[in-house]
């Protein structure tokens, strides 16, 4: 099986020839023409996790330390207003269906750890006296569906599972929440095969609204419009799930959601369409606008026809927006992090961290590090710098890859690595 899936690689590798730079970063990125086939480049990094001694690097002044092992799978964390984190450890299932494109697909994310049974829980990190050591760690929820996205509203802790959006009452430290939990809002969702099923979930200052990003089933609408209903969009209900609408579409897999600062804005981060060559599509964050239409499948990166995708006689698209920021071509960009601490250096502290999780269908690797942004003014202001890296290791196998970003009370910078298990923790060095 690898070495049918090694062949496809190369004669796929062969056909392209040696590719040109990516240039798809930044406000304004360069663009290629397409060249794509009918199967996507594979080359995968093997998943091999971390040796004992090993961690990522940061920059010079920075440690880099374990702040959670032996978690499972770890995709998400949260940070209750206590203090406590919450990490939740859910995994991609094997996707049945799509045919020889669904057993490659199944074949290139078992290889990359990307397929598991999921944990389906939520487990509690607390660190009692800040020192960046967990001293108590324990199952919070569980009996899950894939779980997420995390947002506390008052006394009320809502937690996205893949098909739902879940309630349940939260007491300050409280070590567990026991219950099913109340429904508030359905989410599109298939069985068997639900494409992107990551659920990434925020609150407005107020507590008044919520949002929850819902990813496309599949790439390019492969199996029609219908089949997506409701799906590569954000969108904004009451804390009871009422009123409950798109407020943004046409993202083809939005994932990690904050606000930023200065501005009020909230930005997200977007996984964007395969196939189309090994430059092509520049994955993207960018402010949303209540309303807007960001162009998938149609279109990509604003007015960019994409002419596998016929646009129906019936139906009138909005012009489609074009995106802030380019973050590369198939970095899998999944978590995102207005930093507002203090503790990192100075020039770190006034932008957004990204999580890239990685490529598995590019010729040489791109993302399996975290960036950084610089802003001002409530908009991108330069150039990414990469602020953890070395998640490759001399092979090109993958040791870890990163996810979700958030920042602990006392600044630090908290990483989840799903293919480790482990949740880095990034201090300044002492």
């Amino acid at each position: 099986m690898r070495i049918v899936l090694l062949v496809i690689s190369l004669l796929l590798a062969a056909c392209g020839g040696t590719p040109p730079v990516d240039q798809g970063y930044g406000a304004n990125p360069q663009l290629p023409s397409p060249n794509g086939g009918l199967l996507p480049t594979i080359n995968t990094a093997k998943a091999v996790g971390w040796p004992a001694d090993a961690a990522p690097r940061a920059p010079d002044g920075m440690v880099v330390s374990r702040y959670a092992e032996s978690l499972q799978h770890p995709r998400w964390i949260y940070v209750l207003p206590n203090h406590d984190v919450l990490v939740a450890e859910s995994s991609t299932l094997p996707a049945r269906g799509g045919g020889f494109v669904g057993w490659i697909r199944n074949n290139v994310q078992r290889g990359a750890g990307a397929l598991a049974e999921s944990a389906n829980r939520i487990t509690l990190l607390r660190d009692r006296d800040l020192d960046g050591d967990v001293d108590e760690r324990h199952v919070f929820a569980e009996n899950l569906n894939q779980p997420f996205g995390m947002a506390l509203i008052g006394d009320d802790l809502y937690i996205a599972n893949t098909d739902a959006v879940l309630r349940f009452r939260y007491v300050t430290g409280a070590l567990r929440i026991e219950g099913a939990g109340e429904v508030v809002l359905r989410l599109p969702y298939r069985e068997g095969d639900n494409g992107h099923w990551t659920r990434a979930l925020v609150a407005n200052a107020n507590g008044s609204k919520l949002y929850v990003a819902v990813g496309s089933s599949s790439n390019i609408a492969d199996e029609g419009m219908e089949a997506e209903e409701g799906r590569a969009a954000i969108w904004e209900f009451n804390p009871d799930g009422s009123e409950a609408r798109v407020f943004a579409s046409g993202l083809r897999n939005p994932v990690g959601m904050d606000w930023a600062p200065v501005s009020g804005a909230l930005w997200v981060a977007v996984n964007e369409r395969d196939m189309l060559g090994d430059n092509l599509v520049p994955d993207y964050m960018t402010s949303v606008r209540d309303g807007g239409f960001y162009g998938w499948p149609y279109y990509y990166y604003g007015g960019n026809r994409d002419e596998r995708v016929a646009i129906p006689e019936n139906v009138r698209l909005q012009t489609p927006i074009a995106p802030d920021y380019a973050l590369g071509a198939h970095t899998a960009s999944l978590g995102l992090h207005f930093y507002r601490g203090a503790a990192l250096l100075e020039r770190f502290r006034s932008g957004v961290f990204v999580g890239q999780h990685g490529s598995w269908n590019r010729s040489e690797p791109a993302g399996y590090k975290v960036i950084y942004v610089p802003f001002a003014n409530g908009a991108p202001a330069g150039p990414p710098e990469d602020f953890l890296t070395g998640f490759l290791n001399e092979r090109g196998e993958a040791q870890g890859r990163p996810v979700g970003v958030a920042e602990d009370a006392t600044g630090a910078l908290l990483v989840a690595d799903d293919v480790g298990d482990i949740v880095w923790r990034v201090a300044p060095g002492r």
